[in-house]
């Protein structure tokens, strides 16, 4: 299958037509507006990105978890560690972002600026193809009104060549010769014309022709590097998601080590106060303290709750007996 080429599809047949080349250059100027576009749209992705990142390393610095202690204590801080290195690293995309971004503007200010002389020197020639255009049908006329002026010169000669009066003939023999002298000079300009014209389409077409290779050659690289560039966000993007759950591992791994005995443990060890609960208060009469006699009954024993099992792996409420049909509501802490 022949490939489709730009040269071979942007001609017209009216000499002073340029619709090929404007369609050309306004599929260029489309090109352009889009890179344009492009531009934009990953230079507002880098903004989000910046601001979701300081965002997000303005939140890791707030407190969240100072009171905890030992296991949990360290998940806390890898947790807002972690949290505060994925800001970063959209901080760090985003100025990845910018730099994609200004790559895509040097190239369309570049491919701007080499069109702007092949632009101009087509121009150029498409006008002075049209000036010439309209010179050379203009001396086309002339030659044409000049040829009929010969014509009718030489049949009016013709037809007075019985007439005696010489006078009158000399007349007519001058202006016909005028006639043809007019009409040769007529038809050397027009034919004169005709050549220039020949040579300045000539060369409109051989710069017709290193125009569109040019353009086309131009598109296929914007085509190349906005597709490049959509690719290359698309994977910067994808990277960046990979790096997060990177750290977002880290903060798993710590959590697995978070063991909640060994967080009790440490709490009781560092807090504690005592195992044994105070002892219930005996009633004392007065008057028999005053008189030495012996009390009337022996103190009141104090009776003691039996303390919670040490087994905490479930972390369940255990219920101690104080009294028949009465129980106390115990929370492991």
């Amino acid at each position: 299958m022949r490939e489709p080429r730009f040269r071979d599809n942007f001609w017209s047949t009216d000499i002073t037509s340029a619709i090929g080349y404007d369609n050309l250059i306004q599929h260029m100027n489309d090109g352009r507006k889009t890179c344009k576009e492009l531009e934009d749209f990953i230079k507002q992705r880098a903004s989000i990105e910046e601001k979701y990142g300081k965002e997000l390393v303005s939140l890791s610095k707030k407190v969240c978890g100072q009171n905890e202690l030992n296991t949990l204590k360290r998940a806390f801080d890898v947790f807002k560690q972690q949290m505060e290195n994925v800001g970063l690293l959209h901080i760090q995309l985003a100025g990845s972002l910018r730099e994609e971004m200004k790559k895509l503007e040097e190239f369309r200010e570049k491919q701007k600026d080499q069109r702007k002389k092949i632009e101009h020197c087509m121009e150029n020639l498409h006008k002075q193809k049209t000036v010439f255009f309209k010179k050379t049908m203009d001396s086309k006329k002339t030659y044409e009104q000049k040829c009929k002026e010969k014509d009718e010169a030489e049949q009016m000669l013709n037809r007075s060549s019985g007439i005696s009066n010489s006078k009158h003939q000399e007349k007519l023999q001058t202006k016909a010769n005028q006639s043809k002298q007019s009409a040769e000079d007529a038809d050397r300009v027009y034919q004169q014309n005709v050549s220039t014209l020949e040579k300045i389409q000539e060369e409109w077409q051989t710069e017709h022709i290193k125009t569109c290779e040019f353009l086309e050659k131009q598109d296929c690289e914007r085509i190349h590097t906005m597709r490049n560039a959509m690719w290359v966000h698309a994977n910067q993007l994808s990277q960046e998601c990979v790096s997060s759950d990177e750290m977002y591992e880290e903060i798993r791994k710590v959590l697995e080590q978070c063991n909640i005995l060994k967080d009790l443990e440490f709490f009781i060890d560092l807090k504690r106060t005592g195992d044994t609960p105070p002892a219930s208060i005996p009633y004392e009469n007065y008057y028999i303290g005053q008189r030495g006699l012996p009390p009337s009954r022996a103190p009141v024993t104090p009776r003691r709750m039996p303390l919670p099992s040490s087994d905490h792996t479930a972390c369940e409420p255990q219920y101690a007996s104080v009294g028949e049909n009465n129980y106390r509501f115990i929370h492991h802490h």
